[in-house]
């Protein structure tokens, strides 16, 4: 620790006095300072804050702040816990990473956070501050105008703030005083980012919200709404911008495979526990560990199945099929479903334990029809994936078919509109979309389901690549980005003959 200092037996004694003299504070506000004051002692730095996160795991509150040898009396302010490419305090919290940047450029940097200088800020160190348990409470930053190896001193520093936020902890379990961080009031706090997803309309911005609130929590997420309201991108949103976002993101679809595979994909099982289990087999559960599983149509998991969930829920054990012997596994479920859980439960099909296991937080997505003018956004934005897919130029939207697909109820959601905009881009010959691209009256023909509408709009875009390479297989497979071998497969589901193809394209050309 003290290897790369010009006088580490003098530093490590003063660091041992800044512990020492850390220890018998008993106030909150004042452990706040003296860390910050001993930081900044420490390293030689002008410069010395330290941010905690709110009581909601949302914002990053300034606690206290040493300014050219003198504690500094701001005004509460308080940052997004999310973490944006630009912003260097959330990078180091979300990352649970050291930052050290010996050359700090405030044109490539956001350093609002720091005050006004008459020398510019030459270099920075922010250190995440950890519970025992590893969780991340706040960041302790030291600047310098100087030029100096602040990353010498970020594993001493390290220790000592950790020593400092479990006092806090402390103290705030013994004392009744309010904690020194609070929180801002709800009504004042702008909306969150849209961590990916798009949409900015009242509803969409109570998702935000909630998504939010769960980014640097453990607890289990339930995930309810329609088929085609967007689950799986929640989860995602929540793995992404969350404390986890480093480690894996694993998705099963509960409904996709029968009961005894389902048992062996999750669990894994071991070499001769059943005919054809010739070698070990990691389960889904340990491909997760220390990350998140994403569970889709929970609802459709078999109650002997159940059983071993609420197993891994409760106590963290899993055991492979074929094994005797349980072993623990770090794992975040999301879990996600169309149906009414509760239904279910009351006929008996869902276990009411791993019910309430999964719920402790449950967020409803609402449909699309409720989202208002979120529907041009993600209408426009589809056309222009589309555009970029078929590399033809961006179509134009006329005012009529705007209207029309504002009106539509789209009782596919999310998932229907991306159909629908993709068959109206391949029907326009022009650079405008028209109301006669959409044919939303023949859309909601009630005897085709979405799947079998959205594999009509899979097959129209195969055919027109098909169509533009004369019916070359392997020129289209390239074009569409896929491996010949997959587009080969599903031209055979979708009975698309590139020979029929071919003739077509011959006849064309001769008239």
């Amino acid at each position: 620790m003290f290897n790369q200092l010009p006088q580490p037996l003098r530093y490590a004694q003063a660091l041992l006095e800044h512990f020492s003299r850390l220890a018998r504070l008993t106030d909150s506000r004042r452990l706040c300072q003296g860390l910050v004051e001993s930081a900044s002692q420490l390293t030689g730095c002008e410069l010395s804050q330290l941010y905690l996160l709110d009581d909601t795991h949302t914002r990053l509150t300034l606690a206290a702040e040493w300014h050219e040898n003198d504690w500094q009396v701001r005004e509460p302010a308080s940052l997004p816990s999310d973490y944006h490419r630009e912003q260097l305090l959330q990078y180091c919290l979300c990352q649970n990473q050291i930052l050290t940047i010996d050359t700090l450029d405030s044109s490539l940097h956001d350093t609002a956070f720091l005050p006004d200088s008459t020398t510019p800020w030459r270099t920075l160190l922010c250190l995440p501050l950890l519970s025992q348990s590893r969780h991340v409470l706040g960041v302790l930053l030291t600047a310098s105008t100087q030029s100096l190896r602040l990353g010498n001193f970020a594993d001493s520093l390290g220790l000592l703030g950790n020593f400092t936020v479990s006092q806090l902890g402390l103290l705030q379990r013994i004392d009744t005083l309010p904690a020194p961080v609070m929180a801002e009031p709800a009504a004042d706090r702008p909306c969150p980012s849209g961590y990916g997803l798009i949409g900015d309309s009242p509803a969409m911005r109570t998702l935000y919200q909630l998504i939010s609130k769960v980014l640097h929590t453990p607890v289990n997420v339930l995930l309810t709404g329609e088929t085609g309201t967007g689950k799986e991108l929640v989860a995602r949103a929540i793995h992404d911008y969350g404390f986890r976002r480093t480690r894996p993101f694993v998705v099963q679809n509960c409904a996709s495979l029968p009961e005894n595979l389902l048992e062996s994909e999750m669990f894994g099982y071991r070499k001769g526990a059943f005919s054809g289990a010739d070698r070990d087999h990691t389960g889904l559960l340990d491909a997760a560990d220390t990350g998140t599983l994403f569970l889709d149509e929970i609802g459709d998991m078999p109650l002997s199945l159940q059983a071993k969930l609420l197993r891994v829920l409760q106590e963290g054990e899993v055991r492979p099929l074929g094994s005797t012997e349980t072993h623990t596994v770090d794992v975040r479920i999301i879990a996600a479903t169309h149906r009414d859980l509760k239904l279910l439960v009351e006929a008996g099909t869902f276990r009411e334990d791993l019910y309430y296991r999964l719920a402790h937080f449950p967020i409803g997505l609402p449909p699309l029809q409720e989202r208002g003018q979120d529907i041009l956004l993600l209408a426009r934005h589809f056309a222009e994936q589309a555009c970029a897919f078929l590399q033809r130029p961006v179509c134009r939207w006329s005012q009529a078919a705007e209207s029309q697909l504002f009106g539509y109820p789209f009782p596919g959601n999310v998932r229907e509109l991306k159909g629908i905009v993709e068959r109206a881009i391949l029907l326009c010959d022009g650079n405008e979309l028209l109301p006669e691209h959409f044919s939303l009256e023949d859309t909601v023909d009630t005897s085709r389901n979405l799947r079998e509408r959205l594999e009509q709009v899979e097959r129209n875009l195969l055919i027109e690549s098909l169509r533009r390479n004369q019916g070359n297989q392997t020129s289209a497979a390239t074009e569409l980005g896929l491996p010949r071998r997959t587009l080969l497969y599903r031209m055979q589901r979708l009975n698309i003959c590139a020979a029929d193809i071919r003739s077509r394209e011959k006849v064309d050309a001769r008239q």
